[in-house]
């Protein structure tokens, strides 16, 4: 078996809107000794390709509709929080004080549509109360990146963006894919034989979200400062794979 090696990168500056990120991942990746290999995969957290992207808010300029006033009487919600929050979801799932539960306009399952207060410095720009929404389309910003740190390496890689999200069977939030390039999402080991000869019928393994889980570990939550890790050693080929194939279909999910 090979060895899974994930180094977070040193030194990646904190991150403002246009920044080019496959350029600051080249110069880490640089000062850090390591030579793109194939199949290399460079996880990044959300944060970091929110920022370039612009996905800042500032919230003294949003403006609550009813719904969000009703949204935020029902959860304590901040109202032009509760504002973004209906805005970037499909549909309400769940409330409770304090949380709102919601099918993601990108279609994953999670808290308060994604929207970020921790580690949000403001933009250069300006004063406020800023928070930070979720890519537009992380499944491409995966691939512009990828496609930018190829053309520089010649070698073939992958891209995950992560975020942490809860589980509704399990307390603790865990890194999970909510973008990919050049990686599977799932990998499907039904017909596999285990070590009796016993013929797997219905193992399916989320192994972009394993991955997500390792590279949060190493990344940390707070105050690290390492949003970018490298991983040697994914024990599965690339290939192309998008978010989708995580998507739980809402008629299979039992929890909805």
């Amino acid at each position: 078996m090979k060895s899974l090696t994930l180094t977070p990168l040193p030194n990646v500056p904190l991150v403002q809107p246009g920044d080019d990120l496959a350029g600051l991942i080249l110069s880490s990746l640089e000062q850090a000794g390591i030579s793109l290999q194939d199949g290399d995969i460079l996880v990044l957290a959300q944060k970091v390709v929110s920022k370039a992207e612009n996905r800042f808010v500032n919230l003294a300029e949003v403006t609550p509709s009813d719904a969000a006033l009703r949204l935020s009487q029902k959860t304590g919600k901040d109202p032009r929080l509760a504002e973004l929050i209906l805005r970037e979801s499909r549909e309400i799932l769940r409330t409770r004080p304090g949380t709102v539960i919601v099918e993601h306009r990108l279609g994953f399952v999670c808290a308060n549509a994604g929207i970020d207060h921790s580690n949000v410095a403001p933009p250069s720009s300006g004063e406020g109360e800023w928070v930070l929404l979720l890519p537009e389309n992380p499944d491409q910003s995966a691939a512009e990146i990828r496609a930018r740190l190829e053309a520089a390496s010649g070698k073939r890689l992958g891209v995950l963006i992560i975020d942490s999200h809860g589980r509704a069977w399990r307390l603790g939030t865990v890194g999970s894919a909510i973008g990919l390039s050049g990686l599977p999402g799932l990998i499907d080991e039904r017909g596999w034989s285990d070590l009796f000869g016993y013929t797997l019928q219905i193992t399916v393994v989320g192994v972009a979200d394993e991955l997500a889980a390792a590279a949060s570990l190493v990344m940390g939550q707070a105050a690290e400062g390492t949003p970018v890790v490298h991983v040697r050693g994914f024990p599965y080929p690339l290939q192309e794979g998008s978010l989708k194939e995580l998507l739980r279909p809402k008629e299979q999910d039992m929890f909805r």
